[in-house]
């Protein structure tokens, strides 16, 4: 890539964030587990994909959502810096209220006007019980909350697609099923690698975010496993 006057690209922030389920029901079958275990297996993978990316400054950080919503990751954290600690499930599904704090984190301030798109990563097994629809507007409703790149992962049967769908926004991205904990960490490595890698890649840094599109191309998901095939959830 050439490089601009005056030098290299300087660094821009990416941020990352897990949105993560913690209601009661991710308490069965060890599903609260497995994805504790698989984003603690990602991270050393996303310090790598960061790592071959010197011009993205990766900030990850979480938010949990059951009875209510809160950060459990409160500060843009670097990633070489990024410690997960365990969650634990109890109450219900305030999805809406997850999105409006997420919202809140992508007005400008404090998103910087010269950050990368932003990587929101969903995980739920069950079915929103507040108003998600008003609070996927106010996400849509914001310049990165549309530039964001969506991923939604399904945990188990009873995860409400149409609502992991509505979250991504885009009809040839659709959401990944997992039914055991192998699809899980598969998955969740996906994320952590490949989408990641193509957010920060020079392409989407060279690309002003001016035109209303993300600019990120999502590369192909891994194959989700056939029906039956070990099926824990």
């Amino acid at each position: 890539m050439a490089k601009l006057p005056g030098g290299e690209l300087a660094t821009r922030p990416l941020h990352f964030i897990w949105i993560c389920d913690c209601s009661g029901s991710m308490s069965v079958d060890g599903k609260i587990q497995s994805l504790n275990n698989a984003i603690r297996e990602s991270i050393p993978h996303m310090q790598k994909v960061a790592d071959e990316n010197p011009n993205a400054e990766v900030l990850v950080r979480a938010i949990k959502f059951s009875s209510g919503a809160q950060w459990h990751i409160t500060q843009p954290t670097p990633v070489r810096d990024f410690k997960w600690s365990d969650l634990s499930a109890d109450g219900v599904t305030d999805l809406g209220h997850a999105l409006k704090m997420t919202a809140e984190q992508l007005k400008i301030p404090p998103m910087s006007d010269r950050a990368l798109p932003p990587v929101l990563v969903l995980i739920s097994d069950g079915q929103p019980t507040d108003d998600y629809a008003s609070g996927l507007k106010e996400l849509m409703d914001l310049p990165w909350g549309r530039k964001s790149v969506r991923i939604s992962i399904a945990i188990g049967s009873d995860a409400d697609k149409d609502v992991l769908q509505k979250f991504i926004g885009h009809p040839e991205i659709k959401p990944l099923e997992a039914n055991n904990p192998e699809s899980l960490v598969k998955y969740i490595k996906w994320v952590s690698t490949a989408v990641l890698k193509s957010a920060s890649a020079p392409a989407s840094q060279a690309k002003d975010a001016q035109n209303g599109s993300t600019n990120v191309p999502i590369p192909q998901a891994p194959a989700q496993d056939p029906a039956g095939s070990g099926d824990v959830w």
